[in-house]
């Protein structure tokens, strides 16, 4: 890109902080009224309840940001990336992006969209769309070299289904072609693919894998999304929990960026909610490796959708390695059992977490991240120690 074009795109900024979500909301419609068959790539729930848009406005906004170094978000690229892989995103589909996307900007901005401009935003989305394909590009080249990875879907079997809490089902999953399936460093999710017959589609979604691997399956545990006055029911999650056993579904390799480090650091664990899964998923591989000393600290709502009790309760009895912090909201007062009224509150153990050189894993809602996020640079935890991971289109960007 010219230095004039740079110029160009960063004078759009105060009309994507404006109306980024108006653009953006016109390109899907645009998008998928040209390209029906997408719908079955993108989540469409996050769709209509407007998540997409506010997610890739704010990425075209952080872009244009940023249009003199865009390398300063490849962590966020890659995060992305990772995702397109798991969903067998492909470079000509950038061609189709990045043709709605300028049209778009001509359409919506009008007048203010001049020659100049559409030819500067043309050729930062067409550097954008070649940094995102030589990412993804190194992911599938991964995957080809990887012992029991593979690329696109491939179908497993849902051999057992356990009903972890009133909400959460773990699902076992199990190739159906009986061959090997790939490691995986826990914290990384699936990308699971069904037929929603409500909306006549394929659905995709990430579910992060809830165990230690095993050779010979993989485990993830879904939570039923139960309809509130601001969104409707989950369409893939109610899908998987009317599944039964023997039933199938299309599975994606090993994928994300959330991991834990392979090293002795001491471990401290904050979830909330559904967000234990990737976590349960750290703690049973550090069991099974390391067993670095480690802090559990989980967060919900009341007794019944308590997911994972007695496995890490199990684990604590065990161990000498593991410390747990559990917060119940609605808990009684005359109850106890050491675990805490409330919601997640760091300062109630914060003697526990400041542990020297310690890495900090958060997973949950936005606003759980957030505050949480903000507790621990405040106890003075280096930020380059903390790594979290945000369930649905990103919004959250704090590092």
């Amino acid at each position: 890109m010219t230095d004039n074009q740079k110029k160009l795109i960063k004078a759009t900024i105060p009309i994507l902080q404006s109306s980024g979500e108006i653009l953006t909301d016109y390109f899907y419609k645009r998008m998928f009224q040209h390209h029906p068959e997408l719908k079955s790539v993108f989540n469409m729930g996050n769709q209509a309840n407007g998540k997409q848009k506010h997610a890739l406005a704010g990425a075209v906004l952080a872009y244009a940001e940023h249009i003199d170094n865009p390398s300063v978000l490849i962590n966020v690229l890659k995060g992305i990336g990772n995702k397109h892989v798991s969903l067998n995103i492909q470079a000509q589909d950038y061609d189709i992006v990045g043709r709605h996307l300028i049209a778009s900007i001509q359409e919506v901005l009008g007048d203010v969209a001049t020659a100049e401009l559409v030819e500067a935003w043309t050729a930062a989305y067409n550097e954008l769309a070649e940094i995102m394909i030589n990412i993804e590009a190194e992911f599938y080249l991964k995957n080809t070299e990887k012992t029991g990875a593979w690329n696109g879907w491939r179908n497993f079997t849902i051999k057992e289904i356990v009903t972890e809490s009133e909400e959460i089902k773990s699902f076992y999953l199990y190739p159906t072609d009986g061959k090997e399936i790939a490691n995986y460093t826990a914290g990384q999710y699936l990308s699971i693919q069904v037929f929603v017959e409500q909306l006549g589609l394929l659905q995709p979604r990430q579910y992060s894998l809830s165990s230690a691997f095993h050779p010979n399956y993989y485990r993830i545990s879904v939570k039923k999304e139960t309809a509130l006055a601001t969104q409707p029911d989950g369409l893939v999650s109610n899908t998987l929990h009317q599944m039964k056993e023997g039933d199938t579904v299309n599975v994606s390799a090993p994928a994300g960026n959330f991991s834990l480090q392979d090293n002795d650091a001491p471990i401290v664990l904050i979830s909330g909610g559904v967000g234990v899964t990737p976590l349960l998923s750290m703690l049973e591989t550090n069991q099974k490796t390391n067993k670095n000393k480690t802090i559990w600290i989980h967060g919900f709502r009341n007794a019944s959708v308590h997911a994972f009790k007695e496995v890490v309760a199990t684990i604590e009895e065990e161990s000498d390695w593991l410390e747990s912090y559990v917060f119940n909201e609605d808990l009684e007062e005359n109850s106890s059992n050491g675990i805490i009224k409330g919601r997640v509150d760091l300062e109630k153990c914060k003697e526990a977490i400041l542990l020297e050189n310690a890495h900090y894993y958060l997973c949950g809602p936005a606003p759980f991240i957030k505050a949480h996020y903000e507790s621990l640079v405040g106890f003075n935890i280096d930020k380059s120690n903390i790594f979290y991971e945000e369930f649905g289109p990103q919004s959250v960007s704090l590092n």
